[in-house]
């Protein structure tokens, strides 16, 4: 039994020393032998023989270096054989690989220079690597470089023929990855190689400030922003109208209100900003009252109470004589009902309000006063100017991204934004609409002056009650209701106005305050509707 078991080791042993050469050889890499052809066109043609692989062979090439600070360099590989070429991933299938590079060649100097990394990017080690370089002429120079593709590590051995026409190189153990760089200079002119540069993108120089595109781009900003400013001078900008249209006006007629050219408080307040918004409805609200068409009430409410007011709807008032935007807004509060809280205005009064805006900016045109809807104008400007911001953006980053003349498109995206801005003044007033405007600011006028005429005791209410719906609309609220509460005695004790009734223990020399709250909070209801544009 003991000489069995001694010569079954002894077998073993055998077997194992036999096979350990083998796993070493495997694991020692291909060999590959690259013979190197340069054609006088500046093309390099390669073909390796290879041996030694296991399992599948593949290999990584470098396609792109740097060349300088504004470009980098580029290889070209083509007319693969011996396997397939998937990027610049080539997947080996035979013993035997070809394949042409271009723009391996560059010119330094009075000498033209091969550079190319002859053995890189296998995914198996190298365990030797032959190099054989030929040239249409003489070889003045070579070096070669082995491992990393930055690396400065001369290769194993470099020479050439006793005749300078073939440079030989050698180098054993390049692990994965790594590379064999030749580098070989031949006679200027030898091949008229160039190098394959394609421009680094760098936000410097993408947006290159020199002469050329500093004259440009202000040729360009002037010539657009010129545009801008002829088309306001022609399209946006109101019809001039006589000097005598201008100036003070007395809208108290035999002792009766009457306001220039009969312009309603909404009316105004879109005619002078060119906006429908929140503070044309208010004023309305209170000029709805005023003129008898609903009353409002102030709710009675304890120290920390939000105030709050009923708008109630006044029986046999003519309705048909409303105005489309009056009566939409009329429709809107009350929508069916009698009496409504304004805290409660929510729900549907929030969905008409768009019909009151619409009816609004109508009426502006259909009183002359514009030759197209304000919103719709401005809508318009504002549209083409984003979609030229577009544009100019689109064209920035092409122009960045293959010339250095991006700042041009900036000045498309600077036009576009002043057009957009620019939009809002769009909206031009006719001659009649000029003239209009002219009168309401005489009317402003007036109001503010303090000059109130001698009014008759029993026409003062009613008479600084019509103002005061047009005082929302100038912001003098706080005036105006002052000069209400004052008609009757400077702010004594005194019932409710007819169109405005307060709580219990309230007199009218609270008015000032409560108008001021009812305006503020009513302004603040239909801001939150988000159907109006709050100031």
């Amino acid at each position: 039994m003991g000489i069995r078991s001694t010569m079954a080791a002894l077998a073993a042993t055998a077997v194992t020393l036999t096979a350990a050469p083998a796993a070493l050889a495997a694991q020692a890499g291909i060999t590959d032998e690259v013979t190197m052809t340069l054609g006088k066109d500046g093309t390099l043609h390669v073909v390796e023989k290879i041996s030694g692989a296991s399992g599948a062979l593949k290999r990584t090439f470098v396609t792109r270096t740097r060349y300088d600070d504004g470009n980098d360099r580029l290889y070209q590989i083509s007319n693969v054989k011996g396997g397939t070429l998937a990027g610049d991933v080539l997947t080996v299938t035979g013993q035997t690989v070809e394949y042409d590079v271009k723009g391996a060649v560059t010119t330094t100097g009075g000498a033209e220079e091969l550079r190319w990394f002859a053995v890189n990017g296998w995914n198996q080690p190298v365990a030797k690597a032959t190099v054989k370089v030929a040239g249409p002429g003489q070889v003045q120079n070579l070096s070669c470089f082995a491992g990393e593709l930055s690396s400065a590590i001369g290769c194993t051995s470099a020479s050439m023929d006793h005749s300078a026409s073939q440079a030989d190189f050698e180098q054993e153990n390049i692990a994965a990855g790594q590379a064999l760089t030749v580098v070989v200079g031949y006679p200027k002119g030898t091949s008229n190689g160039k190098p394959i540069l394609e421009k680094r993108f760098s936000l410097a120089a993408a947006f290159t400030l020199d002469g050329v595109t500093g004259g440009a781009l202000a040729a360009l900003l002037l010539l657009l922003l010129g545009g801008l400013g002829l088309l306001y001078w022609t399209r946006g900008r109101d019809a001039r109208i006589a000097g005598h249209e201008s100036g003070a006006v007395d809208p108290v007629q035999n002792g009766h209100f009457s306001p220039p050219d009969g312009v309603r408080p909404g009316q105004i307040g879109t005619l002078v900003d060119e906006q429908a918004d929140v503070v044309d409805v208010t004023a309305t609200i209170v000029d709805l009252a005023v003129r008898g068409f609903l009353r409002i009430d102030e709710q009675p409410r304890q120290t920390y109470d939000a105030p709050d007011w009923m708008l109630v709807k006044l029986m046999n008032a003519p309705v048909n004589t409303l105005l489309p935007y009056e009566r939409a807004l009329y429709e809107a509060i009350f929508d069916g009902r009698d009496a409504v809280l304004l805290s409660q205005l929510s729900g549907s009064f929030a969905a008409h309000l768009g019909k009151v805006r619409d009816a609004l900016y109508a009426d502006v045109v259909r009183q002359g006063w514009f030759a197209r809807r304000p919103d719709t104008e401005r809508t318009r400007w504002t549209t083409i100017g984003v979609i030229l911001i577009g544009v100019g953006l689109l064209a920035t980053v092409g122009l960045a991204w293959f010339t250095t003349y991006g700042l041009l498109g900036l000045a498309l995206v600077i036009a576009g934004g002043a057009l957009s801005v620019g939009g809002q003044y769009m909206p031009a007033k006719t001659a009649k609409g000029s003239a209009a405007l002219a009168h309401t600011m005489g009317f402003r006028q007036y109001l503010f002056s303090g000059e109130l005429g001698e009014v008759p005791e029993q026409q003062r209410v009613e008479l600084f009650s019509r103002y005061l719906p047009y005082a929302v609309i100038f912001d003098g609220v706080e005036h105006w209701s002052r000069v209400v509460a004052s008609v009757t005695g400077n702010g004594g004790r005194t019932d409710n106005l007819y169109w405005y009734h307060g709580p219990a223990e309230w007199d009218l020399s609270k008015f000032a305050g409560s108008m001021r709250t009812f305006t503020t909070t009513t302004s603040g209801a239909i801001s939150a509707s988000r159907q109006f544009r709050s100031l």
